[in-house]
């Protein structure tokens, strides 16, 4: 198997979740912590891609910080991926990433998908 990336927050019972069964099935991810290393805009371009995701599918909404930034529908895309760089807390989390393909882990068992 190619290498599987999981971008992760350890504080985040999903993300812990999605890295056990990860590891439970044999697989030794490469763990970005995003939070600390966030991802360039061609990172979450190209995430973006994989999941087949617009960008505002994967902002996380109840964030403080989305409501003060004003985001909406009609903002443009390279606002939105600004946003996601300048703020990781705003990307949706755990995203398990590999060769060709991504999957958001929520629920967890959304990474087993990548495994088949």
């Amino acid at each position: 198997m190619t290498n599987i990336i999981i971008w992760h927050n350890p504080r985040c019972s999903k993300s812990r979740q999605a890295l056990a069964l990860l590891e439970q099935e044999g697989v030794e991810p490469v763990v970005v912590k995003y939070l600390e290393s966030p991802p360039t805009v061609e990172e979450l371009q190209a995430t973006l891609s994989k999941l087949q995701m617009s960008a505002p599918q994967l902002v996380r909404r109840g964030e403080a910080i989305f409501k003060s930034l004003g985001l909406s529908e009609d903002t443009p895309t390279e606002v939105w991926l600004a946003a996601m760089v300048e703020h990781p807390i705003l990307i949706e989390r755990p995203i398990i990433i590999c060769d060709t393909q991504a999957v958001v882990g929520r629920p967890p068992e959304n990474v087993l998908t990548l495994l088949k």
